[in-house]
């Protein structure tokens, strides 16, 4: 997957009267990034860890699993994201509005690809950090592990291989098998065998 750094000036208002074509468009420190549709490999991680997600999160009535495109709005900034997988709490439902998120989600999820390792690790942690969210993952699927980043009053950082804890704020809520979210042999034709 390639991304497009457009260092003409706009703002996102401009973004907004741009004909849909399909790409994702995300505004973070006064430049516009527009990321392409993301490969099957991207596509496969993403579904099967919102899956664990909302199998924690949705079915307990911890809050709420959304995915890409959802745009995230900061308030305060000029900032627009549209990350891979969004959580929020049921405590903070008040920023889920019509059209967008407007607020910092409990969890933001960026799923790794070479063109967008940079920003992922580099402009959103710190946007992130600075805006309130409190936690925030970088899915590695070359390197099967995940990056989780802390943020607040408990502020930490910690890779996961094998089980990844899912927290809502302090609250351990469940654990994510991670062997499966890497999987690249799960059947995906729904014929019950792996793939080969």
């Amino acid at each position: 997957m390639s991304t497009m750094q457009i260092t003409t000036p706009t703002t996102w208002e401009d973004v907004l009267r741009m004909p849909d074509d399909g790409n994702r468009y995300e505004f973070i420190g006064g430049r516009l990034y527009m990321t392409p549709a993301p490969v099957i490999r991207h596509h496969d991680v993403s579904h099967r860890l919102e899956s664990a997600l909302r199998r924690i999160l949705e079915r307990t009535g911890h809050g709420r699993v959304f995915d890409a495109p959802v745009l995230v709005e900061f308030p305060g900034t000029a900032d627009r994201v549209q990350p891979d997988v969004l959580c929020v709490s049921r405590e903070r439902r008040g920023i889920v509005g019509e059209k967008q998120v407007t607020g910092a989600p409990d969890l933001l999820v960026e799923i790794l690809s070479p063109s967008t390792a940079h920003r992922d690790r580099g402009v959103k942690l710190d946007l992130y950090a600075r805006c309130g969210v409190r936690e925030y993952w970088i899915v590695d699927p070359d390197e099967d592990t995940v990056d989780v980043w802390r943020f607040g009053d408990d502020p930490g950082h910690e890779r996961f291989e094998g089980e990844l804890p899912v927290r809502i704020g302090a609250q351990h809520v469940g654990e994510i098998d991670l062997d499966e979210v890497f999987s690249r042999h799960l059947d995906r034709w729904g014929t019950g065998k792996p793939r080969t």
